[in-house]
Protein backbone atom coordinates (compact mmCIF):
# COMPACT_ATOMS: atom_id res chain seq x y z
CA UNK A 1 0.00 0.00 0.00
CA UNK A 2 1.20 3.63 -0.78
CA UNK A 3 0.60 6.01 2.48
CA UNK A 4 0.71 9.54 2.46
CA UNK A 5 1.66 10.82 5.45
CA UNK A 6 -0.06 13.74 7.02
CA UNK A 7 2.38 15.89 8.90
CA UNK A 8 1.09 15.28 12.17
CA UNK A 9 1.28 11.47 11.52
CA UNK A 10 5.03 12.05 10.16
CA UNK A 11 5.79 14.23 13.24
CA UNK A 12 4.19 12.44 15.97
CA UNK A 13 5.89 9.24 15.16
CA UNK A 14 9.09 10.33 15.93
CA UNK A 15 8.30 12.96 19.11
CA UNK A 16 5.15 11.74 20.40
CA UNK A 17 4.45 7.96 19.28
CA UNK A 18 2.01 7.27 21.31
CA UNK A 19 -0.26 9.14 19.63
CA UNK A 20 -0.33 6.90 16.96
CA UNK A 21 -3.10 3.92 16.77
CA UNK A 22 -1.42 0.24 16.70
CA UNK A 23 -2.81 -0.30 13.40
CA UNK A 24 -1.14 3.09 12.04
CA UNK A 25 2.21 2.04 13.96
CA UNK A 26 1.72 -1.56 12.09
CA UNK A 27 1.49 -0.03 8.72
CA UNK A 28 4.08 2.07 8.85
CA UNK A 29 6.50 -0.85 10.13
CA UNK A 30 5.09 -2.75 7.72
CA UNK A 31 7.67 -3.47 5.00
CA UNK A 32 5.08 -3.93 2.27
CA UNK A 33 4.14 -0.60 2.42
CA UNK A 34 5.92 2.58 1.08
CA UNK A 35 5.46 5.69 2.85
CA UNK A 36 5.46 8.99 1.04
CA UNK A 37 5.83 12.59 1.63
CA UNK A 38 5.36 15.87 0.45
CA UNK A 39 6.77 18.30 0.09
CA UNK A 40 4.46 20.64 1.59
CA UNK A 41 4.94 18.70 4.84
CA UNK A 42 7.98 19.83 4.90
CA UNK A 43 7.22 23.25 4.81
CA UNK A 44 3.97 23.11 7.04
CA UNK A 45 6.86 21.31 9.86
CA UNK A 46 9.53 24.44 9.03
CA UNK A 47 6.25 26.64 9.75
CA UNK A 48 5.37 25.16 13.27
CA UNK A 49 9.09 25.18 14.18
CA UNK A 50 9.35 29.18 13.31
CA UNK A 51 6.63 29.51 15.02
CA UNK A 52 7.71 27.78 17.96
CA UNK A 53 4.98 25.89 17.84
CA UNK A 54 7.40 22.97 17.88
CA UNK A 55 10.80 21.96 19.17
CA UNK A 56 12.66 19.20 17.78
CA UNK A 57 15.29 17.54 19.35
CA UNK A 58 17.92 18.36 16.44
CA UNK A 59 18.37 20.76 14.02
CA UNK A 60 15.74 21.36 10.97
CA UNK A 61 17.91 19.77 8.26
CA UNK A 62 19.18 17.11 10.30
CA UNK A 63 16.09 16.17 12.29
CA UNK A 64 14.44 15.74 8.24
CA UNK A 65 17.17 13.91 6.89
CA UNK A 66 17.28 11.42 9.96
CA UNK A 67 13.59 11.48 9.83
CA UNK A 68 12.92 10.59 5.66
CA UNK A 69 16.16 8.05 6.54
CA UNK A 70 14.40 6.23 9.49
CA UNK A 71 10.99 5.54 8.04
CA UNK A 72 12.34 5.36 4.54
CA UNK A 73 10.00 7.86 3.07
CA UNK A 74 9.80 8.90 -0.51
CA UNK A 75 9.21 12.16 -1.74
CA UNK A 76 5.72 12.73 -3.94
CA UNK A 77 6.07 14.99 -6.67
CA UNK A 78 3.73 18.28 -6.82
CA UNK A 79 3.03 17.87 -10.20
CA UNK A 80 0.46 19.80 -12.77
CA UNK A 81 -2.05 17.18 -12.14
CA UNK A 82 -1.93 17.96 -8.45
CA UNK A 83 -2.09 21.57 -9.15
CA UNK A 84 -5.26 20.82 -11.45
CA UNK A 85 -7.22 18.68 -8.44
CA UNK A 86 -6.48 21.35 -6.24
CA UNK A 87 -9.59 22.93 -7.83
CA UNK A 88 -11.69 20.38 -6.17
CA UNK A 89 -10.61 20.54 -2.88
CA UNK A 90 -11.56 22.78 -0.19
CA UNK A 91 -9.98 24.53 3.38
CA UNK A 92 -6.72 24.60 4.78
CA UNK A 93 -4.18 24.99 2.04
CA UNK A 94 -1.60 22.21 3.29
CA UNK A 95 -4.90 19.85 3.15
CA UNK A 96 -5.34 20.87 0.01
CA UNK A 97 -2.34 19.56 -1.40
CA UNK A 98 -2.40 16.62 0.54
CA UNK A 99 -5.99 15.42 -0.48
CA UNK A 100 -4.88 16.71 -4.09
CA UNK A 101 -2.01 14.78 -3.84
CA UNK A 102 -3.83 11.57 -2.65
CA UNK A 103 -6.28 11.40 -5.51
CA UNK A 104 -3.91 11.85 -7.94
CA UNK A 105 -1.12 9.02 -7.20
CA UNK A 106 -3.85 7.18 -5.67
CA UNK A 107 -2.51 6.92 -2.13
CA UNK A 108 -4.04 5.87 1.31
CA UNK A 109 -4.17 8.83 3.49
CA UNK A 110 -2.58 8.62 6.95
CA UNK A 111 -4.52 11.18 9.07
CA UNK A 112 -5.67 11.98 12.51
CA UNK A 113 -7.66 15.06 10.95
CA UNK A 114 -11.37 14.78 11.37
CA UNK A 115 -12.52 17.37 8.70
CA UNK A 116 -9.93 14.83 6.12
CA UNK A 117 -11.57 11.64 7.36
CA UNK A 118 -14.90 12.64 6.28
CA UNK A 119 -14.54 13.46 2.60
CA UNK A 120 -15.46 11.14 -0.20
CA UNK A 121 -13.13 9.39 -2.74
CA UNK A 122 -10.59 9.28 -0.86
CA UNK A 123 -8.13 6.30 0.64
CA UNK A 124 -8.05 6.73 4.45
CA UNK A 125 -5.56 5.50 7.37
CA UNK A 126 -7.67 6.66 10.03
CA UNK A 127 -5.23 7.27 13.53
CA UNK A 128 -8.35 6.36 15.94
Amino acid sequence: MNLLLDPHIWIWNDLQPEKLSSQVSQELANANNELWLSPVSIWELLLLVEKKRLKLNQEFPQWVSDSVKDLALKEVPFTWAVAHELRFTIGDPSDRFLVATARVYEMTLVTADQNLLRLPDLRLLPNV
